[in-house]
């Protein structure tokens, strides 16, 4: 074979093998550029053609000899190699196709849905459609989370159009131009449907609870007694709670403001009730009032700070839950060495509030809690670690700015930050309680400052969901992706695939054709 021959073989192989992983490709998943694959395939038969013709009479001459039949047995067994190669790989990529598994290795799993949505997929009992009306550009940075419903359920129904070309489903929708610009998805499920503009994993959850519950719980917020506030002046403020009623919304929750000293009663409306730190003692109304909604069954959570000049701490006591007159220390698992911050460090997996938690909670100014004999079922849901230490002179931490764990008067840790279980309300016997109860000794966590950060959020919603014997809203939260991940078009995802596994790789191999003939060449 001459020199130049050779080399014509070698580009023509160059081509011909690209053109034909081009082809194994096309035969799962279309590709940008069909006539590329022809051009390859075509010119790589050409080469190799018209390398055989310039090179008959050496073909000849070497196959009558003993070194064309070694090479012809070498040639064929690589041939078969190769062939062989191709068809696993058209076998593994058959599999995969049909077979798919997905992997999430993200620092946080931001790709892989939550438990909380894997738990509301399950209790779906008909079809559910999701319709995405967007540019393409835009459908790009959700395509994907959709398509994890889908891979979760197979009763999920995924649709993705072009607002341009369905101008028809944009009339049916009732949508307006404003309501395209981000992007919309129209969750359908039975004969109810929801427009979800927020297109995160959230409000696509949050939009499915809301059509698949049968009615609307409502959570109550007391007020008269300097708790933290849920709406109006001071809500939005650091010391607020209006993340918190807002998270519960997000839940399609409706939170509601209660004043127990005009009403007389928890109103019949109030499916749970929330004492968020209050810090002034209660009327005897109030007291016979909460009392009242237990005796009946409801569903209360407090919230108790230490040092608060309230005299709730008696009730909570008859209600199951023994108060610490202290503050929780936590020198060596605290907020940045301040020991009054103390983190969680256990929790209870056999509850469900705290059953999936796997990260921490952070608390500020804490008191003990201890569960007694009146509440049925008690769990200790949060506690912190060993270390640390309910301080009770808190008369001499307030004059000299110093505690120190004293072994005769105070609680060495683990500390119980929060209880829950079932008060048994009069003479009722343990194991007939109906009612419910979640007690924090802290308010702090669930504030505008601390809600959003670790898993408090998770802790106050999970704890509202709890009450209301709503497992599907327990888990945590839909995990919020960091700024490390990089979004592509389709039409720039498609270049960026052929970039680096045509271009590269081919422009790499005829460099090695050359770098071979003309090494041969110069061997010649």
């Amino acid at each position: 074979m001459s020199n130049f021959a050779a080399l014509l073989g070698g580009l023509g192989a160059v081509f011909l093998g690209f053109g034909l992983v081009q082809l194994v490709i096309w035969m799962f998943q279309p590709i940008t550029h069909p006539g590329v694959l022809w051009a390859h395939m075509g010119l790589g038969c050409v080469l190799l053609l018209v390398s055989v013709g310039m090179s008959l009479d050496s073909l000849r001459d070497r196959v009558r000899s003993g070194e064309g039949q070694r090479a012809t047995r070498y040639g064929a067994s690589a041939l078969l190699s190769a062939v062989l190669g191709l068809g696993v790989l058209a076998g593994l990529a058959f599999l995969a196709e049909r077979y798919s598994t997905r992997f999430d290795w993200s620092e946080d799993r931001v790709h892989t849905l939550s438990d909380q949505t894997h738990r509301v997929l399950g209790t779906l009992e008909g079809p559910l459609r999701l319709t995405a009306l967007s540019d393409t550009f835009e459908e790009s940075g959700f395509r994907g989370l959709l398509e994890r419903y889908a891979y979760a359920s197979d009763r999920v129904a995924l649709e993705f159009a072009d607002p341009n070309s369905r101008p028809d489903l944009v009339e049916a929708f009732g949508l307006q131009e404003a309501d395209l610009r981000r992007g919309v998805i129209r969750v359908a499920y039975g004969e109810g449907v929801v427009d979800v503009m927020d297109l995160g994993e959230e409000g696509v959850t949050n939009a499915i609870v809301k059509l698949t519950r049968s009615g609307e719980n409502t959570v109550c917020f007391s007020r008269g007694h300097n708790e933290r506030v849920v709406a109006g002046e001071g809500a939005e403020g650091p010391l607020g709670m209006a993340r918190a009623a807002s998270a519960l919304r997000n839940e399609t929750y409706s939170v509601e403001e209660v004043l127990l000293a005009q009403t007389g009663m928890v109103p019949s409306r109030c499916d749970a009730l929330v004492v968020a730190g209050p810090t002034r003692p209660l009327l005897d109304i109030e007291h016979e009032a909460l009392n009242g909604f237990l005796e009946a069954g409801g569903r209360l959570m407090v919230l108790l700070d230490p040092r608060a000049n309230t005299d709730l701490a008696g009730d909570l006591a008859s209600w199951g839950v023994n108060v610490g007159q202290d503050v929780v220390f936590d020198r060596s698992l605290a907020l940045f060495g301040r020991a009054t911050s103390p983190f969680a460090a256990e929790y209870a997996l056999d509850h469900p509030i705290t059953a999936e938690f796997a990260e921490t909670t952070l608390f500020h100014m804490a008191r003990s809690l201890t569960p007694n004999a009146r509440l049925a079922d008690a769990t200790r849901l949060v506690e912190t670690g060993e270390a640390s230490w309910a301080e009770t002179d808190l008369a001499g931490w307030a004059e000299g700015g110093q505690a120190a764990y004293d072994v005769d008067v105070d609680r060495l840790g683990p500390v119980a930050l929060g209880v829950a279980g079932s008060p048994v309300m009069g003479a009722a016997p343990a194991g007939e309680a109906s009612a419910r109860m979640v007690v924090f000794g802290d308010s702090d966590f669930a504030t505008n400052e601390l809600f959003d950060g670790f898993l408090n959020r998770d802790l106050f919603v999970n704890s509202v969901a709890w009450l209301l014997g709503e497992t599907e809203h327990i888990g945590v939260r839909p995990h919020r992706a960091r700024a490390s991940r990089f979004q592509l078009s389709g039409a720039e995802f498609a270049w960026l695939r052929t970039l680096s596994l045509f271009v590269l790789p081919e422009s790499i191999a005829i460099l090695g054709v050359l770098a071979w003939w003309s090494r041969r060449n110069a061997s010649g």
